[in-house]
């Protein structure tokens, strides 16, 4: 991992993009074969039902007139929860208690503020603050397919 530079944090980021896809209900990709579309199929109903008891659990009764319109995906409850975990899920994914990727770097600066902009240059995290470093997740899956695929 040390050899690979801004590589695996920008691998990372895709990765972090897709699954951030998956949970709020995004994903274009629906799998190759029927495998794959029927284990597609499992995580949407999973997550259906995750998030079908985080809305039974809101005490509030104007978060759940919020999300009441949308009691069968539950499309914004899961983009509201993705915006308010995706730091948790970036620190998951760039979790190394190996220090394989102590050293790796993100592309390009994005830690800190518009003039001072530094690089995530441990871990792919920006130093002393938990600030995700790439907003991979708010770009279309098939723009970021043209990117990467092109």
């Amino acid at each position: 991992y040390h050899d690979f530079g801004s590589t695996i944090c920008t691998v990372l980021a895709r990765s972090f993009a897709d699954i951030g896809d998956i949970i709020r209900g995004k994903d274009l990709y629906l799998g190759y074969d029927k495998k794959e579309k029927e284990q597609r199929d499992e995580i949407e109903k999973n997550l259906k039902k995750i998030f079908g008891i985080i809305y039974k659990g809101l005490t509030d009764s104007g978060a759940q007139k919020h999300y009441q319109d949308d009691k069968e995906n539950f499309f914004q409850l899961r983009e509201d929860w993705w915006t308010a975990n995706r730091h948790t899920v970036w620190k998951a994914i760039t979790c190394d208690e190996e220090n394989k990727i102590r050293d790796a770097q993100y592309f390009r600066g994005t830690c800190g503020g518009e003039n001072i902009a530094t690089l995530a240059k441990n871990k792919c995290r920006c130093d002393d603050v938990n600030i995700v470093p790439t907003y991979f997740d708010y770009v279309p899956q098939y723009l970021r397919w043209f990117e990467e695929w092109a």
